[in-house]
């Protein structure tokens, strides 16, 4: 249990949040929301005591332990995987290195007895003989193979030193746990694994995540930092979204009657939690929403950028042509042979073990890369808008973002293009950044810009919620829902996926799976999951 008492965080004059009051207990997860900036991150760092807050106080249950997942990629180069791991848990990790020291020693004393037994009642009692098991499936269930356990940490590549680390947050079943953006660099499988694991974690978790379903799976509660404050809300992210949302609409409905507005309310709540029963995510955790309560439901202060994709013209029926195409990178064939042909009103997510082979798809059939064989061919009516997932070319300049965005505009007055921008949230001083040093969220709301002025009838999209927040990923997730052209797009958001895509292609190195259903459906088929692992294995 985590109580946080009178806090206050202020650098300077500005302050993040006062007076936050809240109690976190066992058996919850808390999804931490709020907009960039809004003191996520340094919310966690007060709790793990890395921060000093202004005012006030954060303590724990007597004796509770508190894990936090690092997000220093080198601070264990020199331990192996296996040790890395077990120091997750420090009280166990100090009692393995006492005793080891002192079995280790030469002049092993009578002293040096009494001491080893004490640490090995100690070592029992925390069932340390379990240890190195226990580390080792964690390891495994990220994607970490049992080839690696003893390997050196300096020796793994930075997604696998992401997984390591996470594993260590993880180990030891701590009493309380931090987690700040666990599913960066996860792909989808490992990421459900995680959903799975914290669903039936019964300790308390703390998380910050921009995956809506990853916070809709595992969380009890969200906590949202809106107003400088820190409001707890029971439910997941879908709830406060929507609720959020149907408040905000009652606010702007003045005429409307008190009693009108709780029935809606009553109703939403009714149905919601409906429908949090029947989900395939459900868990005995969610027996929450029992609580609802219409006070709960306030609206909040987000903005949400204005993004619309319009076609400049209705696809014809030939959209796109795929024949015989191969391409390998280092020697190691992402795909081969590939053969499809999109059709009119597909939106089709390609997925893959290697992330390579949906980008080196898309940067061939823009005509950036060549492939090793095979052809492509578009309709005539068709006409394409690219977001790559390497955006860093575009912004090589000392251009300010009215300057960048004229470049692809057809219409160059200022007025139009400040307009423009405001609806991608960029206004005043900020209109005279230079796009050299926006930050990453920034340069994908320009990409999105772009793309909009293009007014294609075919999207192209590689890992488009990369840097953006939760209120930008929600409005482009909703726009691209009742789109009407075509989309080709590559994602690690399970809700983007799920709600956006009606075809799923999964390209390997030995064939593809091609399919007309939903991903849940698509990950859950047993049929499915069988053909993927004979065609990953060769």
């Amino acid at each position: 249990m985590i109580t946080v008492n009178n806090l206050d965080v202020q650098f300077g004059k500005r302050i993040l949040f006062q007076d936050v009051n809240l109690k976190f207990t066992p058996g919850n997860c808390y999804g931490i929301i709020g907009a960039n900036g809004a003191g996520k991150s340094t919310f966690l760092r007060v709790i793990s005591g890395q921060l000093d807050p202004t005012r006030g106080t954060v303590s724990m249950g007597p004796g509770e332990r508190l894990s936090v997942l690092s997000q220093d990629h080198f601070a264990f180069d020199e331990y192996t995987v296996m040790d890395t791991v077990l120091m997750g848990h420090s009280t166990l990790w100090d009692v393995m290195s006492e005793k080891n020291a002192l079995y280790a020693k030469e002049d092993f004393s009578d002293e040096d007895g009494i001491r080893a037994a004490e640490l090995e009642e100690k070592f029992a009692e925390m069932e340390g003989w379990n240890a190195e098991s226990d580390a080792a499936a964690l390891l495994s269930g990220l994607g970490i193979g049992e080839e690696l356990h003893y390997s050196m940490m300096k020796d793994l590549s930075g997604k696998q030193k992401v997984r390591v680390l996470l594993a260590r947050a993880l180990y030891g079943q701590p009493d309380n746990l931090l987690l700040d953006e666990p599913t960066n660099d996860l792909d989808l499988e490992t990421v459900s694994w995680l959903e799975n694991y914290l669903s039936n974690f019964e300790h308390t978790v703390l998380v910050v995540s921009h995956d809506r379903h990853f916070l809709d799976s595992v969380c009890t509660h969200t906590v949202d930092i809106d107003y400088g404050k820190l409001q707890l809300f029971a439910g997941n992210y879908s709830f406060w979204y929507e609720s959020s949302q149907l408040a905000l609409r009652q606010m702007q409905q003045q005429n409307k009657k008190a009693e009108e507005k709780k029935k809606e309310l009553e109703e939403f709540i009714r149905r919601f939690s409906a429908n949090v029963a029947k989900s395939k995510q459900t868990t005995s955790r969610k027996k929450m929403l029992e609580k609802l309560n219409i006070e709960e439901i306030k609206p909040s202060s987000r903005r949400y950028p204005g993004i619309l994709f319009s076609p400049n013209r209705e696809p014809g029926n030939q959209i796109l042509e795929v024949k015989g195409l191969t391409k390998s990178i280092e020697g190691k064939t992402l795909f081969r042979d590939l053969n499809f042909n999109v059709e009119k009103g597909d939106k089709i997510v390609f997925i893959s073990h290697d992330p390579r082979a949906m980008t080196a798809l898309f940067q061939i059939i823009n005509g950036e890369e060549k492939p090793d064989a095979g052809s492509y061919q578009w309709g005539q009516t068709i006409t394409t808008s690219y977001l790559p997932l390497d955006n860093t070319a575009y912004f090589n300049s000392d251009y300010n973002l009215i300057e960048w965005l004229s470049q692809f505009a057809p219409e160059t007055n200022e007025v139009f293009l400040k307009g423009f921008l405001g609806r991608m949230l960029f206004s005043g001083e900020e209109l005279l950044k230079k796009v050299s040093v926006l930050s990453g969220g920034e340069k994908m709301r320009c990409m999105i810009s772009r793309m909009m002025l293009i007014d294609a009838n075919c999207l192209i999209l590689d890992t488009p919620t990369n840097h953006l927040d939760l209120e930008s990923i929600q409005a482009f997730n909703n726009t691209l829902k009742t789109f009407k052209g075509n989309i080709l797009f590559a994602s690690h958001d399970h809700e983007f996926i799920q709600t956006v895509a009606n075809r799923i292609i999964e390209l390997t190195p030995n064939g593809i799976i091609d399919k007309m259903m939903d991903y849940d459906d698509y990950i859950s088929d047993p049929a499915i999951a069988e053909l993927r692992a004979k065609l990953y294995q060769g």
